[in-house]
């Protein structure tokens, strides 16, 4: 875990994959960044989530009050979030794109008898909506940036999924082509923009790409 900004409000973290963000069931799974966090600032508590799979940048608030004011701006989508991630297979840009960014717009639901895997279901899924634009082409795959407007649960894997071409190392859903070209999932959240809680002010943090 690295700590990237700390004030008395407002700290952000960089979360290492492998890594849990909250506790998990049983004695195995209680190291995790919030705990690591709480051990160096006590009142440090949780506003969003990082799959565990997942590197890059988590923000955390300090007390119950910038909780509240930060839980509510991620709620509201007043926070910008960045990924970068790699993917099986040659991804072309969009006829309809914009500035080179195309969007993914699908519903997704719990996947009930196979959670906590998500699916796309035009039916009962929730709206989801991701941006993407290409950054390079490697042997076989595409580098992407990626920008949740929804925060579903594993949405920038599901949606990439569902256009074709899984991430790199992703044990949930690529496929064993995708899975055995990477030792772990190749998604990074390298980009975190928000208001301050207190202060207002308009913070940017940025994370190095580990691959």
């Amino acid at each position: 875990m690295e700590l990237v900004h700390a004030d008395a409000a407002l700290l952000v973290l960089s979360k290492p994959s492998g890594l849990l963000s909250v506790p998990g069931r049983g004695p195995d799974k209680q190291d995790c960044l919030s705990g690591r966090a709480q051990a160096r600032f006590p009142d440090a508590l949780i506003v969003h989530r990082l799959d565990m799979a997942t590197s890059g940048l988590m923000a955390m608030a300090r007390g119950p009050a910038a909780q509240r004011i930060l839980s509510r701006a991620f709620a509201c989508r007043e926070v910008v979030k960045r990924y970068e991630a790699v993917v099986l297979g040659i991804l072309s840009t969009r006829p309809d794109a914009e500035d080179g960014w195309s969007s993914i717009d699908l519903p997704l639901v719990l996947d009930w008898p196979n959670r906590p895997l998500q699916k796309v279901d035009p039916l009962h899924g929730k709206p989801s909506l991701t941006r993407w634009r290409i950054l390079g082409h490697e042997t076989d795959a595409t580098r992407v940036e990626l920008e949740p407007v929804t925060g579903r649960s594993h949405q920038l894997r599901v949606h990439l999924a569902a256009l074709g071409h899984p991430m790199l190392g992703d044990p949930l859903y690529g496929h064993e082509a995708a899975k055995s070209r990477a030792g772990r999932l190749l998604l990074h959240a390298k980009g975190l923009g928000l208001h301050h809680p207190v202060s207002g002010e308009w913070l940017e943090f940025e994370s190095p790409v580990p691959f």
